[in-house]
């Protein structure tokens, strides 16, 4: 969205001709790399690029991708990223960032405004945080307000009570949770704004890779809550920027 907005600036400076312009747009809707077609009106109808997802890519393939995208845009994000893969990426782009807890690879520069309201990112356990940082990364990538709440799940559930103000001023709620799942409700019955619940694979046997707890956010009585799949931080958090810039406005 801003190549195409400094695009249009250039051509009403006289900076650009008509023929420059229609020809870079030409390009604009999708960029075919045989093994990738790149959609580059992500940003124009969603507000944020198109995301790479990790596996399964072959790592010279995630490179190509990164850097097709960040032709046309100032942030580039890469999901699920091991560390081999990370450590490719930066050796072949030293100017990207390998968020490693995150499992993120950033390439450009993060947004510096933000937005009025906040969405408040909260994990149940310090082995659900993975997924509660790939959460707050793309929120931060977004351009969205954060906050947090750590280590704060049920088996000691006052642990929280000092942190009720940020949870009664939040915008947006992700709860990320593994074990039985909780959390969500506990938060979904004290907050009045739409509760946003990740499932995590955390758990014993029984927690069969986050199923319970999926299961048991998608039964949870409190109406607020809603649910996504299991470890995604990233849905969760684009959802969130939704919601919060709608609520700015």
């Amino acid at each position: 969205m801003n190549h195409l907005e400094n695009l249009l600036k250039q051509y009403k400076d006289n900076k650009v001709s008509l023929t420059e312009v229609m020809d870079e747009l030409k390009s604009l809707p999708y960029k075919d790399m045989d093994f990738a077609k790149i959609d580059h009106h992500r940003a124009l109808r969603q507000g944020f690029p198109e995301v790479i997802f990790c596996p399964g890519k072959e790592k010279d393939q995630i490179v190509e991708i990164l850097k097709e995208l960040k032709k046309k845009n100032s942030l580039v994000i890469a999901t699920r990223a091991d560390k081999e893969t990370g450590e490719y990426a930066l050796d072949k782009l030293p100017q990207a960032i390998y968020h490693k807890r995150a499992k993120i690879i950033s390439y450009g520069d993060f947004p510096t405004t933000k937005t009025k309201n906040y969405a408040l990112v909260i994990s149940a356990g310090t082995a659900d945080l993975p997924v509660a940082e790939e959460a707050l990364l793309m929120l931060k990538a977004t351009g969205t307000t954060a906050e947090t709440i750590f280590d704060c799940g049920v088996s000691g559930v006052h642990r929280f009570f000092d942190h009720i103000d940020k949870i009664m001023n939040a915008s947006a709620i992700i709860v990320v949770a593994g074990m039985e799942g909780a959390l969500p409700s506990v938060i979904g019955g004290l907050a009045s704004c739409p509760v946003i619940a990740v499932p995590t694979s955390i758990g014993y046997g029984a927690s069969f890779g986050g199923i319970a707890a999926l299961l048991g956010m998608l039964n949870s009585c409190v109406a607020n809550v809603s649910v996504v799949n299991i470890d995604n931080g990233f849905g969760a958090a684009h959802i969130a920027s939704i919601i919060i810039k709608q609520s700015d406005e």
